[in-house]
């Protein structure tokens, strides 16, 4: 396994283990183990709930009730394309390994089950439901050495192949930089079930400094085109940018979808507590 790879792995761990505290808990009454409150005794329920003790005080049979342990399951979902091999200090393409193995993390201490998948032009199955820290390992490698130069993404083809893949009602990160945006529709998707979308962005993407005259590769169809930074065409760019993004956001927000924005040099699990919260 590569160096970098294995400093990653060793960070999320160590973060989300000694960092992250309590599991997700939930209002439903039902079979757990956390004391919700006491009730008289009802025709039909489970005589082991009874309180003997508070029973004999009172001289009429209570049973404890309980807060539900209800299973989360929850789908990792990296969208991985040319734009995310770049990055001033650190690649998009590390950071979203970095999340997507915090995620993985994450879910192994709750107890919940975790699957993973690889978006661009199609949708790849990268890990199968799971529960064991193999799979965080073998997700983040795969997530680390995967190609992205050439790809793009196809939102409108990976949405309608999740929903049809996903069956029982998940929790679903989408994990990307999020541009070129005019085809992505989470309507349908999110009725099925709740998502949370993660933007990593490079701050030079949307704050570029004017270098003159440039000579660019186009990760996503790998081709080279030369211009000139100036301050007009940084504007222009500038200018882009914010409409897709205020795109994005509306979308997002009319769908009730939580989200925030990681920037490359930012530490991402402070992010992720704040929009897990």
């Amino acid at each position: 396994m590569n160096q970098a790879l294995k400093k990653i792995l060793i960070k999320t761990k160590k973060q989300v283990f000694s960092e992250i505290i309590g599991n997700n808990s939930t209002k439903l009454k039902g079979e757990g183990y956390d004391f919700c409150e006491l009730k008289e005794y009802e025709y039909g329920e489970d005589v082991k709930n009874i309180d003997w003790v508070i029973s004999a005080k009172m001289q009429k049979p209570y049973v404890k009730v309980f807060y539900a342990q209800k299973e989360l399951n929850v789908n990792i979902v990296c969208l991985l394309n040319g734009s995310t091999y770049f990055g001033t200090d650190i690649f998009k393409q590390d950071i979203i390994t970095h999340i997507a193995s915090s995620l993985g993390f994450i879910c192994i201490k709750q107890g919940n089950p975790f699957s993973s998948f690889i978006a661009n032009e199609n949708l790849e199955v990268c890990t199968k439901k799971s529960k064991q820290i193999f799979n965080v390992n073998f997700m983040a490698e795969q997530l680390y050495n995967y190609n992205v130069i050439g790809k793009n993404i196809d939102y409108e083809k990976i949405t309608k192949e999740l929903f049809k893949a996903i069956h029982q009602k998940s929790l679903i990160f989408l994990i990307g930089d999020f541009f070129d945006i005019e085809k992505l529709d989470l309507k349908l998707l999110c009725q099925k079930h709740e998502i949370i979308a993660l933007i990593i962005r490079d701050k030079f993407e949307e704050n570029p400094l004017e270098l003159g005259n440039v000579s660019f590769i186009d990760p996503n169809n790998n081709k080279m085109f030369e211009s000139i930074l100036n301050k007009s065409a940084v504007l222009e760019y500038e200018k882009k940018v914010l409409e897709n993004d205020h795109k994005l956001y509306n979308h997002l927000q009319n769908c009730s979808i939580r989200f925030t924005k990681i920037y490359t040099n930012e530490d991402p699990i402070k992010k992720l507590i704040g929009v897990l919260k």
